[in-house]
Order: C-alpha cells, then sequence, then structure tokens
C-alpha cells in the first residue's frame, strides 16, 4: 500500500467557520482523512474556554490554525495560498458575507474548489416562507455568485442535522424527548432526511477530492434515514414500548405559529414547514446533470442510521 504517496496527493483543506456547529465535524473529517488541514481563526488564543478547547482539539488533531478574518481581504488572501480547497461553514448572519471568500479565491488564483456553506435543503428546491425563504435566498444567491465567478465548486444538500432534529423526536420549539404527546406539522406523512454531523463531515471530505462531485450538488439521501414524521415516532415508541398522542397541526396554524415566534424559533418552524409540510427534501429526484447522491458515491462509508442514534436515547 503506498499510503504515503495517496496522501501527498490530497488536497489541502482551510476550512472558515471551522470552530461552528457544522464546521467542526467537517475539520475533523478533513484531519481524519489525512488532508493538511488549516482553520480561519481571528483568534488562536480566545479567551472563552469552549472555544479554545475546540481549537486545542484541532491542534491535537494536527490541524493547522491560520490568523485571519472573513472581514480581512488581505489574511483570506493569504490564509489561502496555503490550500487547494476552501469549505465554508460560516452561519446564518454571515451567509451573504461569502461574497469576501469569493473575491479572495479570484485574488489568490490557486484555490481548485469552493463548498460554500449550505449543509440544509437544496436552495434551489424549496418552497419556504420568511424566515427561511430569505435563508434560502442567501445560499441561492451565492451558488449564483460562484458560478459567474467561473469557480469549481460542490455544493453540500445533507437535509436535517440528527442532533438538532432527533432529540426532540422531529419536534420544533419543544425541548427534550416526549412524554405523551408530539407535535407534527402537517399530516406527519411527508418524507423527510436526517444525516449525524460525522456523516456530513465525512462525505462533505470524501467530496473533496473527487471529480465526479465537481460543479455539482453532493446530496445526503441515505436510504435508511428518509422517514416521515409519522414512522419517524413510531419507531421511538417501539423502542420506549409506548405509545404517544399525536398533535397534528394543520399547515395554517403553522403559517400562523412561524409568524407569531421569536428568532430563533421562527425560522427553526420554517425550515421544518419546508421540509415536513412542503416536502422539500424528497418531492423532487436528482438530475445526473447537477446532481450526485452521497451513499450511491461511497457505498463503503457506513453511515449512522436514525434507527441506531435514537438508541442513544434510551
Amino acid at each position: 500500500m503506498s499510503s504515503a504517496a495517496g496522501h501527498k496527493e490530497r488536497s489541502r483543506v482551510l476550512v472558515i467557520g471551522g470552530t461552528g456547529y457544522i464546521g467542526r465535524f467537517i475539520v475533523a473529517a478533513s484531519a481524519r482523512e489525512g488532508h493538511p488541514t488549516y482553520v480561519l481563526v481571528r483568534d488562536p488564543a480566545p479567551a472563552d474556554p469552549a472555544k479554545a478547547a475546540v481549537l486545542q482539539g484541532f491542534r491535537d488533531a494536527g490541524v493547522t490554525l491560520v490568523k485571519g478574518d472573513l472581514y480581512n481581504h488581505e489574511s483570506l488572501v493569504v490564509a489561502m495560498e496555503s490550500a487547494d480547497v476552501v469549505i465554508s461553514a460560516v452561519g446564518y448572519a454571515q451567509l451573504p458575507d461569502q461574497t469576501r471568500i469569493i473575491s479572495a479565491i479570484k485574488d489568490a488564483g490557486n484555490i481548485k474548489r469552493f463548498f460554500p456553506s449550505e449543509f440544509g435543503n437544496d436552495v434551489d428546491h424549496v418552497h419556504a416562507v420568511e424566515p427561511a425563504k430569505s435563508v434560502f435566498a442567501a445560499k441561492a444567491s451565492i451558488r449564483r455568485a460562484v458560478e459567474a465567478e467561473g469557480i469549481p465548486y460542490t455544493y453540500i444538500s445533507s437535509n436535517f442535522f440528527a442532533g438538532r432534529f432527533l432529540p426532540a423526536i422531529g419536534q420544533i420549539g419543544v425541548t427534550g424527548l416526549p412524554i405523551d404527546k408530539v407535535l407534527i406539522l402537517g399530516d406527519g406523512n411527508v418524507k423527510a432526511i436526517f444525516g449525524t454531523e460525522e456523516d456530513v463531515g465525512t462525505y462533505t471530505i470524501k467530496a473533496v477530492d473527487d471529480p465526479r462531485t465537481l460543479n455539482k450538488i453532493l446530496y445526503l439521501r441515505p436510504p435508511s434515514n428518509i422517514l416521515s414524521h409519522n414512522e419517524l415516532i413510531s419507531l421511538w415508541e417501539k423502542k420506549v414500548g409506548k405509545t404517544f398522542e399525536r398533535v397534528y397541526i394543520p399547515e395554517d396554524d403553522v403559517l400562523k405559529k412561524i409568524q407569531e415566534s421569536p428568532i430563533p424559533l421562527n425560522r427553526a418552524l420554517s425550515i421544518s414547514h419546508s421540509a415536513w409540510v412542503k416536502g422539500d427534501h424528497t418531492n423532487f429526484e436528482i438530475d445526473p446533470f447537477f446532481g450526485v447522491e452521497a451513499t450511491d458515491l461511497y457505498p463503503d462509508v457506513k453511515y449512522t442510521t436514525v434507527d441506531e442514534y435514537l438508541n442513544k436515547f434510551l
């Protein structure tokens, strides 16, 4: 096995937003898969102990911290000089500011591929209401800007994060596991898709050097993890040996609830409305012209199923 030679060929990966919710899983996967991995950080020695611990974890995994700032063009360009691929995992508030990353990529001139911050719905296939509508539109406008500049890209559509949606068995605005009843948006029969944060990180990094994912959307549609809310609840009921009262919230009431809820609850509800009511995870086929599916491309990756994930809560 020429594993050393294999490592040489692995692209150098720069992650922007690496300490964020999904960013840290992408960084971990990149280091684990043997990519020389760099993380842009404003402050390599932050006062916040939690953040300092994350950065120490990165260092322990062999990750290089690069001092720089999304809002400092020169620092971005310099950071990119040590990379081949840029992955953005910035949060909601910074989505529109990814135009700064695009402009630094243009100036650096050496980046072979850019992954903008996505990791949810395919934003070109959504029927969302505000505030999710604006979030999706911001991501879509970054896609158009990347394409207009002719920057090679991969977009990751990973649908629901397991860690965000499964601890309350798919309910929004409810903390913890159901005790007696479960709140369901719509009729509960529309299928949504789940993936663990670790698996999202793994599949993202698998795509980095894969010619099959170049200028494509990589969809995460693990067959075992495509479930309606009713199916998800039944799965949980079977595990706990208990039946819950199912409270169905008709779409009009869901829309009213979104309008009356504060941020970030309204955002979470509107994203769930897009998936659970409008079916935006599953209401279209993957067009091979612009999309590929992760479990098809990487059958060697053993993804965590929803069934296995729920066992953690028993």
